[in-house]
């Protein structure tokens, strides 16, 4: 009798699977980034170079529930982009070839760190601040709160994002293959650059870390968008050329 086993299949089910998984952490990454961006834009700055007079809240930046749960919205897309990113290097990792394995795995480890700085960041906004601003606990809040142009909300953010433009540097040194790679590699070596060129500029300008952070966030947001679809392509063409196989750890 003539059995196919499932071991003799499940090479294709895993190729199967992993091409998927890496056509859609690309477009998830996209779609997060923008609407991040998008939920960023739509949250009313009240702090900061970039707030209008009118919006500032003054020290001890707590005295802002009228603004809950509106302002807080812009993070529930960040904390998915930081999960999701995660997965597309892990992804990008499994695609690189072997000789540029150890530049997918250090923009693992920046990504890590990245993911774990922003995901605490956030998380604390949710379980300390907001419930603390809504009762009235607000003893020792300041600086955590994410108005606060001097606090550690933005200094962590700040932190993490920039974590990131590293990690994009190291994913830019796996790509060298056609014009799409190459397009792809010359993206996020821009992002890592450009955001480079803003944090030395407005330092010696003598801007607040928020100036930064607001700067950072918007370069690494599109760097995510169009590199997430420009993936999606490249992985797309892999998984339907047979490249899984060429590229296998």
């Amino acid at each position: 009798m003539n059995q196919t086993s499932s071991t003799d299949a499940s090479p294709l089910k895993v190729s199967a699977v992993v091409s998927a998984l890496r056509f859609w952490s690309a477009i998830l990454t996209a779609v997060f980034a923008a609407a991040f961006i998008l939920a960023g834009i739509l949250t009313p700055p009240r702090s900061g170079p970039f707030a209008p007079v009118a919006n500032i809240i003054p020290y001890p930046y707590t005295d802002v529930a009228a603004f809950i749960p509106n302002d807080y919205l812009w993070l529930y897309p960040g904390i998915l982009l930081a999960l999701i990113f995660i997965v597309l290097v892990v992804c990008i990792h499994s695609y690189a070839s072997s000789d540029r394995k150890i530049f997918s795995h250090i923009a693992l480890s920046f990504a890590v760190i990245y993911a774990t700085i922003i995901l605490i960041d956030y998380f604390i906004q949710f379980t300390i601040v907001i419930p603390s601003i809504l009762t009235g606990e607000t003893a020792g809040l300041s600086l955590f709160t994410q108005y606060n142009p001097h606090g550690f909300f933005i200094a962590l953010e700040t932190l993490g994002y920039s974590m990131m433009s590293g990690a994009f540097l190291f994913i830019a040194a796996v790509f060298a293959g056609g014009k799409l790679e190459r397009a792809l590699r010359w993206i996020l070596i821009a992002g890592f650059v450009v955001a480079v060129l803003f944090f030395t500029a407005l330092s010696l300008l003598n801007y607040d870390l928020i100036a930064f952070e607001v700067t950072i966030l918007t370069i690494n947001s599109i760097v995510l968008i169009v590199s997430g679809v420009l993936l999606s392509i490249v992985f797309r063409r892999a998984a339907r050329g047979g490249s899984v196989s060429a590229r296998a750890v």
